[in-house]
């Protein structure tokens, strides 16, 4: 990993989708990685996707940016095989893990990046082809001063908005409240998109969202969870 201080200064501070965490492989995450990157992972020096052609149909798209350890994205995958997904994390036994769900499940309509999601966006992903792109649970950086790695801000907005076809849809969830109130903010002034709950700021959890096991035992302590949902609209 490259250490910051070699980077030059316009390169220092710019907001990422992920922190870099270690981890130990089991068994079953090595196979993945091994067995199944083949198979379902993509690199972000291959380019702009032809995503007909990537997953040999016309079908509607999502894109989920840190899929944790991927039981999410697995559940919603098989839950709709008409459909397609592209996951990204960099947490590397979480992508193992993932991919060994897929080769366990026999699931094909899931493609996999390990980078940056942000930069898979900009340079991958064509303008106007996604359905949905989901953030579930991102890092919160709830301290005051540590606010701005938020992934959410005002170029992330953009950019998404970008890749979403119109009447396409960002979902987003968070159990920190404050920052459910800083996207609410952040997406509520950003132009060309409604909020699908209109003046009630967050949607019911939606029945196609998991639940993931953090968010049980998050619920278990009490915790609150908001999900949003904006549309684009132009």
């Amino acid at each position: 990993m490259t250490d910051t201080a070699d980077l030059p200064p316009e390169h220092r501070r710019t907001i990422k989708s992920f922190v870099m965490r270690a981890g130990r492989m089991t068994t079953g995450q090595q196979r993945g990685l091994e067995l199944g990157w083949p198979k379902f992972g993509l690199e972000l020096e291959g380019g702009l996707l032809d995503l007909d052609q990537l997953f040999g149909r016309q079908a509607p798209r999502t894109f989920e940016i840190g899929f944790g350890m991927g039981q999410a994205t697995l559940e919603m995958a098989a839950a709709a095989p008409e459909q397609d997904f592209i996951g990204v994390e960099v947490h590397r036994p979480g992508v193992g893990a993932l991919l060994n769900g897929l080769l366990l499940q026999n699931l094909t309509n899931v493609r996999v990046y390990s980078c940056d999601a942000l930069e898979v966006l900009r340079t991958c992903i064509p303008d106007a082809s996604l359905d949905r792109v989901l953030l579930f649970f991102p890092d919160p950086w709830h301290k005051a001063r540590h606010n701005k790695r938020r992934i959410v801000q005002p170029a992330f907005a953009e950019l998404v908005r970008q890749k979403l076809k119109v009447g396409g849809v960002l979902h987003m969830a968070t159990d920190w409240q404050p920052y459910a109130e800083h996207m609410l903010e952040i997406l509520s002034a950003a132009p060309g998109y409604a909020n699908l709950a209109g003046d009630a700021g967050y949607v019911p959890r939606p029945e196609e969202r998991p639940v993931t096991k953090f968010e049980r035992r998050g619920e278990r302590l009490g915790h609150g969870v908001w999900d949003l949902k904006f549309q684009r609209t132009a």
